[in-house]
């Protein structure tokens, strides 16, 4: 029997005349690993939402969804909580409680299991899990890594029979998200729980999944195992097929005849073989020139300390660099490390207790409210709805233009952003209505009507897919080629190998290394990208899917 089937489903949100679902057909088998993948706003998380009646959107909804068989608005609420378990994207939506151990009982407490069941069930999930370090310690305390799994924790806690995870990665290191993404393939091994998750990042997801489902324009496109999945993208040139895994690119663009690899491992061992026996002409990128000395700083930190609470542990331990003026300038690092709050300090929502942080040569505690914000700096946060108060994206937008003196001018500037930030679609949506891809967009639309001379975005390509990074990226070399600097903290290490100016690791408080993309990632074992992974050991300097292309077609 099917876990889920899903008949001629279809589905509108209020104030939209387009459909977000159209006559979705989908049957998921038991013990299934499927991933859904597609643009943002393609209809992901709206499909996923209909998969569980307290989270399914409010709006025109025609068709059915059956769960075992039976229509899902029939099943009562306490076999939809025990059995049908959802790991949101954002973790801190979805802790309710203060410590560890009352999240991971809060479910079991909400099913009326008996002390003696809860207790054990605690208990091996935080033996499972890793959890018995942090098992007494307040959720405020945890890292957004810790924070995922304790959700993941306490949602296998209530032994569902099918997890669904909507993009659960995405505010997680490289690192982080590895480890979390094998513990759901553990799941789904050892338990035999079935899996439906949605992601934009597919390195680690694309060769485990049993299915992998493409949607566009709420309409699924594709859906097949993985290594027929590449090749139909690549036959019908669909644009999915730039979000395909680095050795799936870099097969195709290679233009090999031999069997697509899926994983680095698998990429590695094609390298290999190849080539094997050949002479090669070339196995070097040429190496980027070194980083050069900061000529006219936009923004120095000197000696910065902060912690948040006066016996709490530092935070920013001494940080100190210096940005140029007109570079987009990548801080990258682990979960907890500091990056945030060393973005906080530049803008002065963290004041540090010791240490100095200027802009443009001057002291930022001298300079008033009003200036350091109006025209000079502003800042993407994080989470981009805390950037929401309004009703609609359009009244967000507005919200922001109230310098301007005419109608008209406030009109073109705000069309002129929404365009840019592909967000005009969306004018008379409610923020709450987008897609994770779509808030943020929106909310980057909304910074940049400030026309800030510095830029500081926290993770500014979460939930965003990777056909609106390669548009971002040009956005971000605009705005420096016009003098504007943008440091940017982020975990896409494959964006900011790209396209960053100069890349620098933040560990423990404080900037270790700074240096080139290239010089940066090719130095590095696992903090680099998956081209840089797969083809090191035949290749030098290679750390995007184009410089390992170049290789392999120069060799042939």
């Amino acid at each position: 029997m099917a876990h889920f089937t899903l008949e001629n489903l279809t589905f509108a949100y209020p104030t939209s005349d387009k459909q977000a679902l159209s006559d979705i057909n989908l049957s998921i088998e038991k013990g299934q690993y499927v991933t859904l993948c597609g643009k943002s706003g393609s209809g992901k998380s709206t499909l996923m939402r209909h998969l569980k009646s307290v989270l399914t959107p409010h709006g025109d909804r025609s068709g059915r969804v059956l769960f075992e068989g039976r229509e899902l608005s029939t099943v009562d609420m306490r076999e939809q909580s025990s059995k049908i378990g959802f790991v949101m994207q954002n973790p801190d939506n979805q802790i309710v409680t203060d410590k560890v151990w009352h999240e991971l009982a809060f479910g079991l407490e909400s099913l009326g299991c008996d002390q003696k069941v809860m207790r054990l069930r605690v208990a091996e999930m935080a033996s499972y899990f890793g959890i018995q370090k942090w098992f007494h310690k307040d959720v405020s305390e945890l890292s957004g890594g810790q924070k995922q799994l304790l959700n993941l924790a306490s949602i296998m806690a209530m032994q569902p029979s099918v997890l669904i995870l909507d993009e659960p990665t995405s505010q997680l290191d490289p690192i982080a998200a590895t480890d979390f993404l094998n513990t759901v393939r553990k799941i789904n091994l050892e338990l035999g729980t079935t899996i439906i998750i949605s992601e934009h990042r597919l390195e680690d997801v694309f060769s485990v999944a049993d299915r992998l489902i493409v949607m566009d324009q709420g309409r699924i496109i594709a859906d097949d195992n993985p290594r027929r999945i590449g090749e139909h993208l690549k036959d019908s040139n669909d644009d999915m097929f730039a979000a395909l895994p680095s050795p799936v690119q870099i097969f195709y663009g290679s233009k090999s005849n031999s069997e697509c690899p899926l994983t680095v491992r698998e990429g590695r061992n094609w390298l290999t073989s190849e080539f094997e026996g050949k002479e090669l002409k070339r196995t070097s990128i040429e190496e980027s020139p070194e980083l050069p000395e900061v000529d006219d700083p936009a923004i120095e930190l000197r000696e910065v300390w902060f912690r948040y609470a006066k016996d709490a542990p530092d935070v920013v331990k001494g940080a100190s660099f210096e940005v140029e003026r007109g570079t987009l300038f990548a801080i990258v690092g682990g979960n907890g490390t500091g990056k945030s709050t060393t973005l906080k300090s530049i803008c002065n929502i963290c004041k540090p207790y010791r240490g100095k942080v200027l802009i443009d040569g001057k002291p930022i505690d001298k300079y008033k409210s009003n200036e350091l914000f109006k025209g000079n700096l502003a800042m993407l946060p994080q989470d981009p709805q805390s950037l929401f108060v309004k009703k609609t994206v359009r009244d967000e937008l507005f919200e922001m233009v109230d310098h301007l003196k005419t109608d008209e001018e406030k009109a073109a500037a705000v069309d002129m952003v929404a365009k840019l930030c592909e967000v005009d679609m969306y004018m008379d949506s409610h923020p709450y209505d987008l897609s994770g891809g779509e808030q943020q967009r929106a909310a980057l639309a909304k910074v940049l009507l400030c026309n800030p001379k510095i830029l500081l975005l926290d993770e500014p390509t979460k939930g965003i897919d990777n056909f609106f990074k390669i548009k971002l990226a040009k956005i971000f070399r605009t705005l420096c080629e016009q003098g504007v600097t943008i440091v940017m903290a982020s975990h896409d290490v494959e964006f900011c190998a790209r396209y960053a100016d100069s890349v620098s690791m933040f560990f423990d408080g404080g900037i270790v290394t700074t240096n080139t993309p290239s010089r940066f990632f090719s130095q590095n074992c696992f903090y680099t990208t998956a081209a840089n992974r797969m083809s090191r050991h035949m290749f030098q300097n290679a750390i995007t899917n184009e410089d390992v292309i170049e290789l392999c077609l120069a060799n042939r």
